[in-house]
């Protein structure tokens, strides 16, 4: 989510190499260029490929949800998955004796409905607008320095 925001304020036709990104966050060449793959194949990022190019944005940062990008990463399955272990055991009793849906899966399911509208109610254009408006002038000031020095046109 922080990648594809600081790819929201790209310039137009600007490209940030996944090295620039790693550098920014702290995080290790490898392991970022793992994930920014499922959000080039999501639709999400482009790639541009060469000596000069890197990543931007492959349609307008409104039309990106947080949970666009959530799942691109973590794949569609709910977090949650139930392996009706109340059947394992000593002892155990047969599926009939289960008929109703485990309580802690119904939650747990109820509790990822929730998760997923949340996420899909805001855009990445969202996270920017609030940005700007509570942010601190130092972090947005750093990150412009950060973006004029790194973007390839």
């Amino acid at each position: 989510l922080h990648c594809v925001s600081m790819a929201a304020d790209l310039p137009e036709g600007a490209v940030l190499p996944a090295g620039a990104l790693a550098e920014f966050f702290g995080l290790s060449p490898s392991y970022l260029l793992k994930q920014l793959k499922p959000l080039v194949v999501s639709g999400i990022l482009q790639s541009v490929p060469g000596p000069n190019g890197g990543y931007r944005l492959a349609k307008g940062a409104d039309q990106i949800t947080l949970l666009d990008v959530v799942l691109a990463i973590e794949g569609r399955e709910p977090a949650f998955r139930c392996r009706e272990i109340r059947q394992n055991g000593p002892n155990p009793l047969p599926q009939s004796a289960f008929p109703a849906r485990c309580g802690i899966h119904s939650a747990m399911l109820k509790a990822e409905k929730a998760y997923r509208e949340t996420l899909a109610s805001q855009t990445i254009a969202d996270l920017a607008h609030d940005f700007v408006k509570t942010g601190d002038p130092r972090v947005m000031a750093r990150g412009c320095a950060f973006l004029e020095a790194r973007a390839r046109a």
